[in-house]
């Protein structure tokens, strides 16, 4: 098993009409689901506080979605190795397209558990699988480039969720019906494109346990975003109405977020092809993050001037995310990769666990200072933690 080191990776390749048709379905596919996460994420949060929930269990019903993705990063590969990729794909979506519509037709906070676990442990299938196509159909010298736009499209969709719901708002079934709708196109490109996906070799999956460890940097920068992603869009509109924002006001601002996404994960990602050491690239993504959360409190009075933080800071953070899947497939190949993808998917899930829960906790404990001050703490933890590994590294080299 490999370990954190220096990529050498063949030069260049040229991308196949094949390789085309599938990294456009996966990008696609990613791109609607997480227009329907985007939009999904505060509308539920908005409806529970609008029910009376605390903080808490806003933060903890957000939070069993990440206990589905572990499951769901658990058996990916088992059910794209049955199923096939393609095959699974349309499954998952077809799955989180009902899941959506049960929150409309059964409101209590039970069966919203219920379905969070259901909706969550298909859309992690999907990300598995996504990004196994992706990765084995990019050339290994554009990898940061094509994760670069695989990034910036799941980000775009993250972007128009809230946009949407700023538009839309909360009331009757307008939003979950456009939520519906945006899955069930998500089917499409994939089957256009589901004779070019990639097929499991019987026997070639290995258990992914081990590999949150074999490349750390990248499944610990994957935790963080998880975390602080979740928090930060289950949590924000909460956060926004106790700082005095309207609803709209709210999520527009989660639309800047999804919108520093979109601007800079090509950036991100061609600065990460030529990088010698993803890891540094890792660091200043975190050091950024962090920066962000401790200015949020001293910007609040101002719409204008959060929203550009906020335009920074998502887009900065989500490289947490693109930086780290470049690291992580620079790194692996083959059915160690398949694997590592559940991995990494599988650390995203602990943190989409984590982040809301924290957030939540922090913010009955705190008020809404509690918000910026958990998701920060998540930032530096990673930073340290970074920090001793590139220099205990340098003082063995």
């Amino acid at each position: 098993m490999q370990q954190d080191h220096l990529s050498t990776e063949p030069a260049s390749e040229v991308l196949q009409p094949t390789q085309w048709r599938s990294l456009g379905a996966a990008i696609a596919t990613i791109s609607a689901v997480g227009a329907a996460i985007g939009l999904g994420i505060p509308l539920l949060s908005v409806l529970l506080e609008s029910r009376g929930y605390s903080a808490s269990t806003i933060g903890a019903n957000t939070a069993v979605a990440g206990l589905a993705s572990l499951f769901g990063a658990a058996l990916s590969a088992r059910i794209g190795s049955y199923l096939g990729v393609a095959r699974s794909m349309l499954l998952m979506l077809f799955i989180s397209g009902l899941s959506f519509l049960g929150f409309y037709l059964f409101p209590n906070i039970i069966a919203w558990f219920a379905l969070r676990v259901s909706l969550h442990f298909a859309l992690t299938v999907l990300f598995v699988l996504s990004e196994y196509w992706v990765n084995t159909s990019a050339p290994p010298a554009k990898r940061g480039l094509v994760l670069g736009i695989y990034a910036t499209c799941l980000s775009l969709g993250f972007a128009v969720g809230p946009w949407l719901f700023s538009i839309i708002g909360s009331g009757g079934f307008m939003p979950f019906g456009i939520g519906i709708v945006i899955i069930a196109l998500a089917a499409f490109p994939v089957m256009i494109a589901s004779k070019d996906s990639p097929e499991f070799e019987e026997g070639e999956h290995v258990p992914f346990m081990p590999y949150i460890f074999a490349v750390p940097a990248a499944t610990m920068a994957v935790f963080v975003y998880g975390a602080v992603e979740t928090g930060g869009f289950a949590l924000f509109p909460v956060f926004g109405t106790r700082v005095g924002l309207n609803e709209g006001d709210a999520a527009l601002l989660l639309t800047m977020v999804g919108l520093g996404n979109v601007l800079m994960q090509i950036p991100l990602g061609l600065v990460s092809d030529r990088i010698g050491d993803r890891r540094i690239l890792l660091l200043i993504c975190a050091i950024i993050g962090f920066a962000g959360m401790v200015l949020l409190p001293y910007v609040v009075t101002n719409w204008y001037l959060m929203a550009v933080l906020l335009l920074i800071w998502g887009g900065v953070v989500a490289g947490l995310y693109t930086v780290g899947l470049a690291h992580l497939g620079s790194q692996l190949q083959g059915r160690e990769l398949a694997s590592a993808n559940a991995a990494f998917i599988f650390c995203y899930g602990i943190g989409m666990l984590a982040g809301p829960q924290a957030a939540g906790v922090g913010m009955d404990l705190l008020g809404a200072t509690g918000f910026p001050v958990t998701l920060s703490l998540f930032f530096a933890a990673f930073i340290i933690i970074l920090l001793i590994r590139l220099v205990v590294r340098k003082q063995r080299a």
